[in-house]
């Protein structure tokens, strides 16, 4: 046994231990979160069921079971309900009877003893809407203008055609409204912009406003035109609605303008449910958030965050390059370069919250102020740059991981011998030429690691994006087809912080529970994706290079 222990084999075995119950337990909680998360989206079946709890009247109670728990009996005596003497474990549900605008909440716990005829009917109808959440009940009529159409067995097929051309009608309403007049607004501020510029450099001549206010009526006729299609959408996809009924025999309208989709789970077969299913998986990471982020998609977050990354690696990269190729080729070798080297490092440990407080100080109010000041004072007192945005979180998390870029690169650039540098002075290079042409080639797979590392911890910050430019709904992309296309000033949506909002400033918790999960996993997949393209980068730059470190 004691020469077993210094042969060194307990400890390979030990790391091999600790390395293998880390990936369990990786892997382990991306199942989980995924499982919780992805299982969101399958179309659960509705029970409907007579609730009949002592001394109550009898309740007709429809939904979907979303959780279940063992609950002891002496608990739920101090809340007035009372078991015999043998009952210690009571099991209670949790249903998703939706119907928030008629009931007054989306769920409600449910004792499972006090169920009674349990049943799944065919004819119940799901209804995902715009607003006020899901709807549970039976569809009794589709309505033209308050005039019936269809009615009973044929209101379903009326229901799913008309629906069709609402969702039409959707589309083109929103592609008014955010992208053409969205393009009309955005030309009209320039003028007002353009023309108060004119008046602070006393420029504001007739000659010069006449021009201006000629454009600005061919803009607003264009709005004209734009804002009475619009009206006649509205009007078009107002027409129709539903009338159906809840659980309590209440009957309801409904306008079709306000349901996203229809179905009846019951009566779904298995691949009609897979096929519903990948549906809202794709609106999920395809569409916009409605309902306070619990409902709809998470696109706006999804683009906010890939995009943000970029601009930090694009701006981490120079600067951490540049400052460990002056400490490790140019900087002599000192205690000033070792007090450096120390601060530094120091700098990866400071908290993130400190480095928002900073950039908020710094390149909101300082940089950007100035900014605003010099270069865009015909907007003031409004901010352009002096606010946070995306660029000035850019800069922050760049801060923030800068220390990563530059310890990796300094030991990619140790890790050079030093015989190729002799060689290539030996030629006559020159030491820039020798940095620029041979060094930094060899060490570019030292940089991307550094990246990778950068984006891998910038991609999950929330703290300091709390700060200098995340928000909880964006009304507008940075990227749009509007000059200069790429708008730095804007705020914007990012994963990390959806999941904080919806986990924990949500005002329906149990709603947005599972997107908490679906959307956690995403963020995982995103910064996953954004290593994975960085270390194929890295691995083709090293193959490339690996004959010259021979």
């Amino acid at each position: 046994m004691r020469n077993w222990f210094k042969s060194g084999d307990p400890w390979i075995w030990l790391n091999a231990a600790a390395v293998s119950v880390s990936l369990i337990i990786v892997v382990g909680l991306l199942v989980l979160i995924g499982v919780r998360g992805l299982s969101h989206f399958w179309p659960a079946r509705v029970m409907q069921a007579d609730y009949a709890v002592p001394d109550s009247a009898v309740t007709r109670v429809i939904g979907e079971v979303h959780d279940s728990e063992q609950v002891s009996a002496e608990r739920l005596q101090q809340t007035g309900v009372h078991f015999g003497p043998d009952v210690k474990v009571i099991k209670r549900i949790l249903l998703k009877t939706g119907n928030r605008d008629v009931i007054g909440g989306d769920f409600r716990w449910l004792l499972w003893p006090y169920l009674a005829d349990i049943q799944y009917p065919q004819g119940i109808v799901v209804l995902e809407r715009r607003e006020w959440g899901n709807f549970y009940g039976y569809l009794k009529q589709v309505q033209e203008n308050q005039s019936v159409v269809a009615q009973d067995d044929k209101a379903w097929g009326a229901l799913q055609e008309r629906l069709e051309r609402v969702e039409h009608l959707y589309e083109e309403i929103r592609d008014i409204e955010k992208i053409r007049i969205g393009e009309l607004n955005f030309k009209l501020e320039g003028l007002r912009l353009e023309e108060r510029r004119l008046e602070l450099h006393q420029r504001n001549t007739p000659e010069n406003l006449r021009s201006i206010e000629q454009e600005r009526k061919v803009l607003q006729a264009d709005y004209a035109v734009l804002q009475k299609k619009l009206n006649d959408l509205y009007v078009d996809i107002n027409r129709d609605s539903l009338v159906a009924q809840v659980m309590d025999g209440r009957t309801v309208t409904i306008p079709l303008s306000k349901v996203v989709r229809a179905y009846q789970p019951n009566a779904m077969s298995v691949f009609a449910r897979t096929a519903m299913y990948f549906e809202k998986l794709w609106e999920f990471v395809s569409d916009e958030p409605r309902e306070a982020n619990t409902e709809g998609g998470i696109f706006p977050a999804i683009f906010g965050t890939v995009m943000m990354v970029l601009i930090m690696s694009i701006l981490v990269t120079p600067f951490g390059v540049i400052a460990a190729v002056y400490l490790k080729e140019y900087a002599r070798q000192g205690v000033l370069t070792r007090t450096i080297r120390i601060a530094v490092n120091n700098l990866a440990g400071v908290p993130s919250i400190v480095y928002g407080v900073f950039g908020l100080g710094f390149f909101v109010y300082f940089l950007g102020g100035n900014i605003d000041q010099l270069f865009f004072p015909e907007a003031l007192p409004a901010p352009t740059f002096g606010t946070p945005g995306i660029l000035w979180s850019s800069l922050t998390l760049a801060i923030l991981t800068v220390p990563v870029v530059i310890v990796a690169t300094e030991e990619g650039l140790s890790r050079i011998p030093r015989a190729i540098r002799e060689g290539s002075l030996a030629l006559g290079a020159t030491k820039a030429e020798t940095l620029w042409r041979t060094v930094l080639p060899m060490a570019t797979p030292a940089m991307m690691t550094g990246m990778i590392l950068a984006v891998a911890r910038a991609a999950g910050e929330v703290a300091p994006l709390m700060l200098v430019g995340v928000v909880k709904l964006a009304p507008s992309l940075p990227l749009d087809g509007n000059f200069p296309f790429l708008h730095l000033d804007r705020k914007f949506m990012h994963l990390g912080f959806h999941i904080y909002d919806v986990g924990f400033q949500s005002p329906n918790v149990e709603a947005a529970r599972p997107l908490v999960y679906a959307t956690a996993f995403l963020l995982v997949l995103v910064i996953v994706a954004l290593n994975i393209a960085a270390i194929w980068i890295r691995n083709r730059l090293r193959e490339k290079y690996r004959g010259l470190e021979g």
